[in-house]
Protein backbone atom coordinates (compact mmCIF):
# COMPACT_ATOMS: atom_id res chain seq x y z
CA UNK A 1 0.00 0.00 0.00
CA UNK A 2 1.17 3.37 -0.55
CA UNK A 3 2.67 5.17 2.96
CA UNK A 4 1.30 8.22 4.35
CA UNK A 5 3.83 10.44 2.84
CA UNK A 6 3.19 9.23 -0.68
CA UNK A 7 -0.56 9.21 -0.20
CA UNK A 8 -2.64 12.23 1.98
CA UNK A 9 -5.70 9.78 2.49
CA UNK A 10 -3.63 6.95 4.43
CA UNK A 11 -4.29 9.02 7.53
CA UNK A 12 -7.78 9.73 7.20
CA UNK A 13 -9.61 6.81 8.60
CA UNK A 14 -12.93 6.46 5.96
CA UNK A 15 -15.99 7.80 7.99
CA UNK A 16 -18.11 4.51 8.21
CA UNK A 17 -14.41 2.61 9.62
CA UNK A 18 -14.92 5.29 12.27
CA UNK A 19 -18.60 4.71 13.58
CA UNK A 20 -17.78 0.79 13.08
CA UNK A 21 -15.21 1.27 15.33
CA UNK A 22 -17.22 3.35 17.80
CA UNK A 23 -20.06 1.26 17.85
CA UNK A 24 -18.03 -1.91 18.17
CA UNK A 25 -16.70 -0.62 21.31
CA UNK A 26 -20.04 0.79 22.78
CA UNK A 27 -21.35 -3.03 22.28
CA UNK A 28 -17.93 -4.18 24.03
CA UNK A 29 -18.20 -2.14 27.07
CA UNK A 30 -21.62 -2.77 27.69
CA UNK A 31 -23.56 0.51 26.58
CA UNK A 32 -25.48 -0.98 23.79
CA UNK A 33 -27.01 -4.39 25.27
CA UNK A 34 -28.67 -7.63 23.40
CA UNK A 35 -31.40 -6.64 21.50
CA UNK A 36 -30.39 -2.77 20.84
CA UNK A 37 -31.66 -1.20 17.85
CA UNK A 38 -29.66 0.46 15.29
CA UNK A 39 -30.62 2.65 12.50
CA UNK A 40 -28.97 3.85 9.55
CA UNK A 41 -30.67 7.67 10.31
CA UNK A 42 -29.67 7.46 14.36
CA UNK A 43 -26.20 7.19 13.72
CA UNK A 44 -26.34 9.64 10.43
CA UNK A 45 -27.67 12.48 12.95
CA UNK A 46 -25.80 11.77 16.25
CA UNK A 47 -22.92 12.14 14.37
CA UNK A 48 -23.81 14.53 11.75
CA UNK A 49 -22.97 12.14 8.68
CA UNK A 50 -24.74 11.20 5.43
CA UNK A 51 -26.64 7.91 5.20
CA UNK A 52 -23.87 6.58 3.08
CA UNK A 53 -21.45 5.66 5.79
CA UNK A 54 -23.80 4.87 8.67
CA UNK A 55 -25.08 2.37 6.23
CA UNK A 56 -22.10 0.94 5.17
CA UNK A 57 -21.37 0.77 8.86
CA UNK A 58 -23.76 -1.30 10.27
CA UNK A 59 -23.53 -3.79 7.50
CA UNK A 60 -19.97 -3.89 8.20
CA UNK A 61 -20.81 -4.94 12.36
CA UNK A 62 -23.64 -7.30 10.82
CA UNK A 63 -20.78 -8.92 8.76
CA UNK A 64 -18.67 -9.32 11.77
CA UNK A 65 -21.63 -11.00 13.79
CA UNK A 66 -22.39 -8.21 16.07
CA UNK A 67 -25.61 -7.20 15.01
CA UNK A 68 -28.30 -8.92 12.89
CA UNK A 69 -31.63 -7.13 10.50
CA UNK A 70 -33.88 -6.48 12.89
CA UNK A 71 -38.04 -7.58 11.40
CA UNK A 72 -38.53 -3.92 10.99
CA UNK A 73 -35.65 -1.60 9.73
CA UNK A 74 -32.55 -0.94 11.31
CA UNK A 75 -30.15 -3.52 12.94
CA UNK A 76 -30.00 -5.50 16.47
CA UNK A 77 -27.10 -6.26 18.80
CA UNK A 78 -27.10 -9.96 18.89
CA UNK A 79 -27.08 -12.35 21.73
CA UNK A 80 -22.98 -12.34 23.35
CA UNK A 81 -21.95 -9.39 20.52
CA UNK A 82 -20.12 -7.57 23.71
CA UNK A 83 -18.16 -10.93 24.50
CA UNK A 84 -17.76 -11.44 20.79
CA UNK A 85 -16.37 -7.26 20.01
CA UNK A 86 -14.24 -7.42 23.56
CA UNK A 87 -12.72 -10.56 22.43
CA UNK A 88 -11.31 -8.51 18.94
CA UNK A 89 -10.80 -6.08 21.21
CA UNK A 90 -11.24 -2.65 18.83
CA UNK A 91 -9.44 -0.68 21.58
CA UNK A 92 -11.12 2.25 21.06
CA UNK A 93 -12.44 4.32 23.98
CA UNK A 94 -15.96 5.53 23.51
CA UNK A 95 -15.28 8.86 22.36
CA UNK A 96 -15.86 12.09 24.10
CA UNK A 97 -17.12 14.20 21.04
CA UNK A 98 -18.37 13.61 17.92
CA UNK A 99 -16.73 12.43 15.32
CA UNK A 100 -14.95 14.47 12.54
CA UNK A 101 -17.55 14.58 9.42
CA UNK A 102 -15.89 18.00 8.15
CA UNK A 103 -17.15 17.83 4.63
CA UNK A 104 -13.71 18.00 2.68
CA UNK A 105 -12.71 15.57 -0.18
CA UNK A 106 -10.35 13.54 1.72
CA UNK A 107 -12.95 12.32 3.95
CA UNK A 108 -14.84 10.17 1.53
CA UNK A 109 -12.12 10.23 -1.58
CA UNK A 110 -11.20 6.81 -1.14
CA UNK A 111 -14.89 5.35 -0.49
CA UNK A 112 -15.57 7.17 -4.05
CA UNK A 113 -12.79 5.35 -5.84
CA UNK A 114 -13.96 2.07 -4.36
CA UNK A 115 -17.19 2.82 -5.40
CA UNK A 116 -15.78 3.28 -9.46
CA UNK A 117 -13.20 0.50 -9.78
CA UNK A 118 -15.63 -1.82 -8.15
CA UNK A 119 -17.95 -1.39 -11.14
CA UNK A 120 -15.40 -0.28 -14.34
CA UNK A 121 -14.95 -3.79 -15.02
CA UNK A 122 -18.34 -3.69 -15.97
CA UNK A 123 -19.17 -0.91 -18.07
CA UNK A 124 -18.31 2.67 -18.26
CA UNK A 125 -20.09 4.52 -16.04
CA UNK A 126 -21.39 8.59 -15.60
CA UNK A 127 -20.14 10.34 -12.60
CA UNK A 128 -22.62 13.25 -11.62
CA UNK A 129 -21.14 15.81 -9.29
CA UNK A 130 -24.82 16.75 -8.18
CA UNK A 131 -25.79 13.12 -6.97
CA UNK A 132 -22.14 12.36 -5.54
CA UNK A 133 -22.88 15.84 -3.20
CA UNK A 134 -26.08 15.12 -2.48
CA UNK A 135 -25.25 11.04 -1.23
CA UNK A 136 -22.84 11.86 0.86
CA UNK A 137 -24.33 15.07 2.33
CA UNK A 138 -21.45 17.60 1.09
CA UNK A 139 -21.37 20.73 -0.98
CA UNK A 140 -20.74 20.83 -4.49
CA UNK A 141 -17.20 22.33 -4.02
CA UNK A 142 -15.92 19.03 -2.04
CA UNK A 143 -17.54 16.83 -4.87
CA UNK A 144 -15.75 18.79 -7.44
CA UNK A 145 -12.60 18.77 -5.40
CA UNK A 146 -13.56 14.57 -5.37
CA UNK A 147 -13.67 14.30 -9.24
CA UNK A 148 -10.41 16.67 -9.80
CA UNK A 149 -8.69 14.13 -7.54
CA UNK A 150 -10.41 10.88 -9.54
CA UNK A 151 -9.15 13.00 -12.71
CA UNK A 152 -5.23 12.99 -11.59
CA UNK A 153 -5.65 9.33 -11.16
CA UNK A 154 -6.71 8.12 -14.39
CA UNK A 155 -9.97 6.96 -12.83
CA UNK A 156 -12.35 9.67 -14.65
CA UNK A 157 -12.04 11.85 -17.70
CA UNK A 158 -14.78 14.17 -19.95
CA UNK A 159 -16.63 12.87 -23.01
CA UNK A 160 -16.94 15.07 -26.06
CA UNK A 161 -20.27 16.73 -23.94
CA UNK A 162 -17.58 17.67 -21.63
CA UNK A 163 -19.81 15.20 -19.21
CA UNK A 164 -17.61 12.89 -16.29
CA UNK A 165 -17.26 9.37 -16.91
CA UNK A 166 -15.31 6.57 -15.54
CA UNK A 167 -13.74 4.51 -18.85
CA UNK A 168 -14.43 0.48 -18.94
CA UNK A 169 -11.81 -2.01 -18.42
CA UNK A 170 -11.95 -3.29 -22.29
CA UNK A 171 -9.25 -5.20 -23.71
CA UNK A 172 -8.55 -1.69 -25.61
CA UNK A 173 -8.44 0.55 -22.60
CA UNK A 174 -6.09 -1.85 -20.71
CA UNK A 175 -3.55 -2.49 -23.71
CA UNK A 176 -3.40 1.85 -24.28
CA UNK A 177 -2.97 1.76 -20.76
CA UNK A 178 -0.27 -0.82 -20.70
CA UNK A 179 1.03 0.62 -23.76
CA UNK A 180 2.36 4.13 -23.04
CA UNK A 181 3.27 2.53 -19.03
CA UNK A 182 5.50 0.40 -21.00
CA UNK A 183 6.79 2.97 -23.06
CA UNK A 184 7.23 5.82 -19.95
CA UNK A 185 8.32 3.46 -16.94
CA UNK A 186 11.76 1.98 -18.28
CA UNK A 187 12.89 5.46 -19.21
CA UNK A 188 11.88 6.81 -15.72
CA UNK A 189 13.76 3.84 -14.25
CA UNK A 190 16.80 5.00 -15.49
CA UNK A 191 16.53 8.69 -14.67
CA UNK A 192 15.67 7.22 -10.99
CA UNK A 193 18.50 5.03 -10.34
CA UNK A 194 21.27 7.58 -9.61
CA UNK A 195 18.96 8.83 -6.79
CA UNK A 196 18.09 6.23 -5.11
CA UNK A 197 18.41 5.98 -1.50
CA UNK A 198 20.79 3.58 0.30
CA UNK A 199 19.36 0.68 1.63
CA UNK A 200 15.47 1.17 -0.87
CA UNK A 201 17.00 -1.70 -3.23
CA UNK A 202 17.74 -3.65 -0.13
CA UNK A 203 14.17 -3.57 1.52
CA UNK A 204 12.36 -4.18 -1.38
CA UNK A 205 14.20 -7.33 -2.28
CA UNK A 206 13.78 -8.43 1.65
CA UNK A 207 9.76 -7.68 1.17
CA UNK A 208 9.55 -9.40 -2.25
CA UNK A 209 11.38 -12.29 -1.19
CA UNK A 210 8.96 -12.55 1.72
CA UNK A 211 5.86 -12.87 -0.97
CA UNK A 212 7.58 -15.25 -3.12
CA UNK A 213 8.06 -17.57 0.10
CA UNK A 214 4.53 -17.49 0.50
CA UNK A 215 3.18 -17.04 -2.93
CA UNK A 216 0.19 -19.43 -2.73
CA UNK A 217 -1.26 -17.60 0.02
CA UNK A 218 -0.75 -13.75 -0.42
CA UNK A 219 -3.48 -11.65 -0.30
CA UNK A 220 -4.27 -8.77 -2.51
CA UNK A 221 -3.11 -5.95 -0.16
CA UNK A 222 0.33 -7.68 -0.16
CA UNK A 223 0.82 -7.52 -3.96
CA UNK A 224 -1.06 -4.15 -4.11
CA UNK A 225 2.10 -2.91 -1.77
CA UNK A 226 4.60 -4.67 -4.12
CA UNK A 227 3.75 -3.21 -7.25
CA UNK A 228 3.57 0.48 -5.45
CA UNK A 229 6.85 0.00 -4.33
CA UNK A 230 8.47 -0.76 -7.98
CA UNK A 231 5.66 1.64 -10.23
CA UNK A 232 5.53 4.33 -7.91
CA UNK A 233 8.14 4.53 -4.94
CA UNK A 234 11.15 3.76 -6.99
CA UNK A 235 10.31 5.38 -10.41
CA UNK A 236 9.10 8.86 -7.99
CA UNK A 237 12.99 9.10 -7.56
CA UNK A 238 13.24 9.68 -11.33
CA UNK A 239 13.36 14.00 -10.50
CA UNK A 240 11.46 14.97 -13.46
CA UNK A 241 7.80 15.84 -12.13
CA UNK A 242 6.27 15.76 -16.04
CA UNK A 243 7.39 12.63 -16.67
CA UNK A 244 5.74 11.34 -13.33
CA UNK A 245 2.93 12.77 -13.82
CA UNK A 246 2.32 11.39 -17.64
CA UNK A 247 2.71 7.96 -15.73
CA UNK A 248 0.31 8.26 -12.94
CA UNK A 249 -1.85 9.71 -15.70
CA UNK A 250 -1.81 5.28 -17.35
CA UNK A 251 -1.69 3.98 -13.68
CA UNK A 252 -5.51 4.17 -12.98
CA UNK A 253 -5.55 0.14 -12.94
CA UNK A 254 -2.37 0.27 -10.22
CA UNK A 255 -5.66 1.52 -8.26
CA UNK A 256 -7.33 -1.05 -9.41
CA UNK A 257 -5.55 -3.71 -8.57
CA UNK A 258 -5.74 -4.93 -5.18
CA UNK A 259 -9.79 -4.85 -5.84
CA UNK A 260 -8.57 -7.27 -9.22
CA UNK A 261 -6.28 -9.39 -6.91
CA UNK A 262 -9.33 -9.69 -3.72
CA UNK A 263 -11.82 -11.23 -6.74
CA UNK A 264 -9.79 -13.13 -9.20
CA UNK A 265 -6.90 -15.70 -6.61
CA UNK A 266 -8.23 -18.54 -8.24
CA UNK A 267 -7.08 -17.56 -11.52
CA UNK A 268 -3.28 -18.25 -11.31
CA UNK A 269 -1.72 -20.40 -8.27
CA UNK A 270 0.48 -17.64 -7.52
CA UNK A 271 1.13 -14.31 -8.69
CA UNK A 272 3.13 -14.44 -11.83
CA UNK A 273 4.46 -10.65 -11.81
CA UNK A 274 6.46 -11.77 -8.54
CA UNK A 275 9.55 -13.56 -10.20
CA UNK A 276 9.22 -10.78 -13.00
CA UNK A 277 9.66 -8.26 -10.31
CA UNK A 278 12.56 -10.33 -8.61
CA UNK A 279 14.28 -10.35 -12.13
CA UNK A 280 13.83 -6.83 -12.33
CA UNK A 281 15.24 -5.84 -8.95
CA UNK A 282 17.97 -8.72 -9.32
CA UNK A 283 19.54 -6.57 -12.14
CA UNK A 284 19.52 -3.36 -10.46
CA UNK A 285 21.33 -4.72 -7.43
CA UNK A 286 23.79 -6.41 -9.86
CA UNK A 287 23.92 -2.71 -11.59
CA UNK A 288 22.93 -3.99 -14.94
CA UNK A 289 20.69 -1.14 -14.93
CA UNK A 290 19.36 -1.13 -19.00
CA UNK A 291 18.84 -4.95 -18.40
CA UNK A 292 17.01 -3.86 -15.56
CA UNK A 293 14.75 -1.24 -18.04
CA UNK A 294 14.06 -3.83 -20.72
CA UNK A 295 13.00 -6.32 -17.68
CA UNK A 296 10.39 -3.54 -16.45
CA UNK A 297 8.99 -3.00 -20.48
CA UNK A 298 8.74 -6.91 -20.58
CA UNK A 299 7.21 -7.29 -17.13
CA UNK A 300 4.29 -4.63 -18.05
CA UNK A 301 3.83 -5.93 -21.67
CA UNK A 302 3.06 -9.60 -20.15
CA UNK A 303 0.52 -7.67 -17.56
CA UNK A 304 -1.62 -6.52 -19.88
CA UNK A 305 -3.05 -9.96 -20.89
CA UNK A 306 -3.43 -10.65 -17.15
CA UNK A 307 -5.00 -7.81 -16.70
CA UNK A 308 -7.79 -8.50 -19.47
CA UNK A 309 -8.31 -12.21 -18.05
CA UNK A 310 -8.77 -10.90 -14.56
CA UNK A 311 -11.25 -8.36 -15.88
CA UNK A 312 -13.27 -11.22 -17.94
CA UNK A 313 -13.38 -13.62 -15.19
CA UNK A 314 -15.08 -10.66 -12.84
CA UNK A 315 -17.24 -10.07 -15.66
CA UNK A 316 -18.75 -13.91 -15.42
CA UNK A 317 -18.93 -14.51 -11.78
CA UNK A 318 -20.01 -11.19 -10.33
CA UNK A 319 -22.56 -8.49 -10.28
CA UNK A 320 -22.23 -5.06 -9.11
CA UNK A 321 -25.02 -2.77 -7.60
CA UNK A 322 -26.46 1.05 -8.74
CA UNK A 323 -25.57 3.65 -6.97
CA UNK A 324 -26.78 7.36 -7.03
CA UNK A 325 -23.99 8.97 -8.50
CA UNK A 326 -22.66 6.39 -11.11
CA UNK A 327 -25.01 5.73 -14.02
CA UNK A 328 -23.55 2.89 -16.70
CA UNK A 329 -23.48 4.39 -19.61
CA UNK A 330 -25.11 2.97 -22.88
Amino acid sequence: MASSAANPLGPVPRLHTQIRDIVAARIAQGALADGALLQESQLASEFGISRAPARHALAALEAEGLLCKSSGRGYLVVANAQLLASARDTGLPEPAVSVDSSASWERIYQEVENEIIARISFGSWRLSEVALASHYGVSRTVARDVVGRLQQRGLVRKDDGARWYAPALTPDHIGELYEMRWLLEPAALLKAIPNLPDGLLDTMSADLDAAIAKAETIDGEVLDALEHQLHVQLLGFCGQNTLMQAIIQHQSLLVAHQFLYRWTPKLFRSEPFLPEHREILDRLLAGRFEDASRSLKWHLQSSSDRVIARVDLIQDEFRTEGISFLTLAK
